[in-house]
């Protein structure tokens, strides 16, 4: 059993070292040896690449959590999870694949989100706010225009469209994952296409309750959880265990749940917060870095949508996720990773 285990040990090490997926760095001739990958320049003790990052705002200076994957100089993705204020545990299925393609990727709670400071100054909580503390977490990485990937969910996908339009010259490429750029056509498709998909007498409670502000209510979940969330959000039965923490931390803490229904709002069938007017479909045009629009036909976004935003774009491509919802780096992640992968391959390799 030793010599089998050592052999296994043995054969992992040499087929990470040598495997062209470890990755190329700055120099298109040498590759990212194991050793070099996991190198992040710590002196002292080790803290396996998590950095608490200061962040200049309006209401003081405040600390957002951040936690580095690899070192690769050619590329530097930062991920932007959805919410407000969900925080980053959903996206840890990344861990399992750009590791392999020897990719640097960062994981990040924004600030009010789980591992970051959750100041209760209610003007933070704006999309322009929030834009310039991408701009200083990137500045605090060391990316750029030539190596500085943003790849948002849901409402991070908001945020990486607000932060091209400001910062595109930083940017090398942008995914944004199941994020339409308008909401008054996010909240059209709830009640215009997803609400009618829904049993007349279910969908009636839960309007009933959402008439009557009765959010807390228990029912509201029990409703939503089986006829919504499992359909539209995550179709995986069960849900993968970081969705559930995910859900489970957010749903125990006070400030991010009052960012989500300030900004957001309660109700699960549009948004009705700060958010509600937001519109930037016009400005698409002024997107000029590679961007990849990834679309899911179980999505509360419409992924016609998607598609049409590819469009909008100078330089969009268009990825379809047949078997994915909300979360299709989850349900149908097989064709959400290739997608990703071969998207940040391209635009690494000038095509």
């Amino acid at each position: 059993m030793r010599i089998l285990l050592f052999l296994s040990a043995f054969l992992f090490i040499v087929s990470c070292t040598n495997s062209p997926g470890a990755s190329t760095t700055s120099s298109a001739d040498s590759t990212v040896q194991v050793s070099e990958y996991f190198n992040y320049g710590d002196t002292g003790v080790q803290v396996a690449g998590i950095r608490m990052i200061p962040i200049q705002t309006p209401a003081g200076t405040f600390q957002v959590w951040t936690k580095r994957f690899g070192n690769n100089p050619r590329i530097k993705i930062l991920l932007l999870h959805g919410g407000p204020a969900m925080g980053h545990e959903y996206v840890e299925c990344f861990e399992s694949f750009f590791p392999r393609e020897g990719f640097e990727f960062y994981e990040y709670d924004q600030l009010g989100s789980l591992n970051s400071d959750q100041p209760s100054d209610s003007s933070l909580w704006t999309i322009e706010r929030f834009v310039e503390e991408v701009e200083q977490v990137r500045k605090a990485i060391g990316a750029g225009k030539d190596n500085f990937y943003v790849l948002g969910n849901s409402w991070g996908g908001m945020l990486a469209m607000e932060y091209a339009l400001k910062y595109q010259d930083n940017l090398k490429g942008l995914i944004v994952a199941n994020m339409v750029a308008s909401i008054p056509d996010y909240n059209k498709y709830a009640y215009g296409v997803l609400a009618k998909q829904m049993d007349p007498a279910v969908f009636a409670e839960i309007m009933a309750i959402e008439k009557a502000r009765d959010f807390d209510n228990p029912r509201y979940e029990e409703l939503l959880m089986p006829n919504f969330y499992s359909k539209h959000f995550c179709r995986l039965d069960p849900w993968p265990e970081p969705v559930i923490r995910c859900f489970t931390h957010f749903g125990a803490s006070k400030i991010p749940k009052q960012i989500y229904t300030m900004m957001q709002g309660p109700s699960e069938f549009g948004a009705s917060g700060r958010l509600a007017n937001w519109d930037i479909k016009s400005r698409l045009k002024e997107i000029k870095v590679p961007t990849l629009m990834v679309g899911a036909k179980y999505d509360t976004m419409d992924p016609k949508a998607m598609e049409e935003q590819s469009k909008m774009v100078q330089k969009g491509r268009y990825l379809f996720c047949p078997e994915g919802s909300h979360l299709s780096m989850w349900d149908d992640q097989k064709i959400f990773m290739d997608g990703v992968i071969r998207f940040i391959r391209d635009i690494d390799g000038g095509k």
